[in-house]
């Protein structure tokens, strides 16, 4: 089986799949992505520049759908030369949301598109208005409307997709809700579960070791970046109180500076900076500990007494369900996704996302009723074993791609983000058929001489589009 993989960073969503795949030595992967100094063992990696970015001219509005454009026109240009090589896949796996996969059903016609289906925006009801210091216009539900011109094209070219959780899955227009699965990318319960001898040590700016142990009242905090959408104001806002409440407790703090979603501070302040100067903490007990590798965070979930996270309603961080498969004691904001996965009470706790002093008084209740989180923190591993298994998402995908490359089509089942499987109804030949049909026949034919237009030149130059490649943008 031939197998190509898209996503701008990769591996991206595709971690465990892609891997999973190419590992079979009569499967071919290929993964076309900007990113650069990463391999994976047997996938062949092509990358792809963008010939310039969106132009200073273009209306705000389409920036990022002009961006999605010259995007999509480069992967195509990398997907004809590997077309011109013999390389034609039996599926093509990838994100839409910047414009990778939008040509590829173009030189590839005959081949299943799976599209990854992370989020759709609106102006209402998701993350759009959900800050209460942010308000919106109508120039925003204008702006935010126009923004899924890239995702509304891949729900278009798409055979079918994938959303990793129902939320999101339903944040999707009705109508194309059919074509799209619920199935998580999967938590390797097997490399995330607790470890009840796990230590961190942590080096101290001025050179001294802090060893931190499980069973140590430890509160960790984790996100790509310190930022509003993922609650860090609110959590250092708390973490004061939690600090004066608790003489033993220490903080961890695992993130960047830059701004993954939202606003940027004006002038290159950062919001880890900004925060220090609102809140008053015994920083000799708060350790910021910046990007780190993929096994020390898992130290750091390990020796955590209580995870907080935090979130916007909008995409679901691994880090929360990583943290469940650890048996961390997850506090967590009321807020969807999040609300799908933790019940309450009962594998993890819950708190109003804007309430700090709830978060505080939350932690106060986990570490003085340690005997009673047990169950919780045990509750929270067995969800994640039942619904996010690496192992039981892998094979939910490995049946949706079969399903796809058998020439099966989604439609819609009896439940949600469940679409039933028929085979697709074929017109007789194929598109890839009925195109060289046509070319065959223009071939044949005796050219015209083409009528010259006002703009043309008395030499015209040749256009790339001769070549069967995109121009460029």
């Amino acid at each position: 089986m031939k197998y190509l993989f898209v996503h701008q960073n990769m591996p991206g969503q595709y971690k465990h799949i892609c891997q999973r795949l190419a590992a079979d030595k009569d499967n071919t992967v290929v993964f076309i992505t900007k990113r650069e100094g990463i391999e994976l063992p047997n996938i062949h990696k092509v990358i792809y520049k963008p010939n310039r970015e969106p132009a200073e001219s273009t209306h705000r509005y389409i920036r990022e759908a002009e961006r999605g454009i010259l995007h999509g026109q480069e992967v195509a240009r990398k997907a004809l030369e590997l077309k011109s090589k013999g390389f034609v896949p039996d599926i093509i796996i990838g994100h839409p949301g910047w414009g990778e996969t939008l040509y590829l059903k173009d030189v590839f016609p005959d081949t299943p598109l799976l599209n990854f289906f992370e989020f759709y925006y609106h102006a209402v009801g998701a993350d759009v208005g959900f800050d209460p210091d942010v308000p919106t216009t109508l120039d925003t539900h204008c702006r935010i409307r126009t923004k899924n011109i890239v995702q509304f094209m891949g729900l278009e070219a798409a055979d079918a997709g994938m959303a990793p959780t129902l939320w999101q899955y339903g944040q999707y227009p009705e109508e194309y809700r059919h074509k799209i699965s619920v199935i998580h990318d999967g938590i390797d319960t097997a490399v995330c579960k607790a470890n009840p001898d796990a230590s961190l040590e942590i080096k101290n700016t001025d050179g001294a070791v802090t060893t931190l142990r499980q069973g140590e009242e430890v509160i960790t905090f984790v996100v790509r970046n310190l930022e509003p959408y993922r609650g860090f104001p609110q959590f250092m806002r708390a973490a004061e109180q939690i600090l004066k409440r608790r003489p033993q407790a220490k903080i961890i703090i695992v993130g960047g500076d830059e701004v993954s979603y939202g606003r940027a501070l004006p002038n290159g302040e950062t919001y880890r900076n900004k925060l220090l100067q609102e809140v008053d903490l015994d920083l000799s007990r708060v350790f910021f500990l910046g990007r780190v590798p993929y096994s020390t965070y898992l130290q750091v979930i390990q020796v955590s007494a209580v995870h907080v996270y935090l979130t916007f309603p909008f995409v679901l961080s691994w880090s929360m369900l990583e943290s469940m498969s650890s048996e961390c004691l997850v506090l967590a904001s009321a807020t969807p996704p999040v609300t799908e996965v933790i019940k309450d009470g009962v594998n993890g706790l819950l708190f109003d996302f804007y309430d700090h002093e709830a978060i505080a008084n939350r932690v106060d209740e986990v570490l003085g009723h340690k005997d009673r989180m047990a169950a919780i923190r045990k509750k929270a591993r067995a969800t994640v074993l039942q619904n996010y298994d690496l192992e039981k998402c892998l094979k939910e995908q490995l049946k949706l791609i079969e399903n796809l490359v058998a020439g099966k089509r989604p439609v819609a089942g009896s439940k949600p983000g469940k679409p039933s499987y028929r085979a697709a109804a074929r017109p007789s030949g194929s598109t890839a058929a009925s195109a060289k049909t046509k070319v065959a026949a223009k071939s044949k034919a005796k050219p015209k001489a083409k009528p010259k237009s006002r703009n043309s030149r008395a030499t015209p130059r040749k256009s790339k589009t001769s070549t069967g490649k995109p121009a460029r943008g």
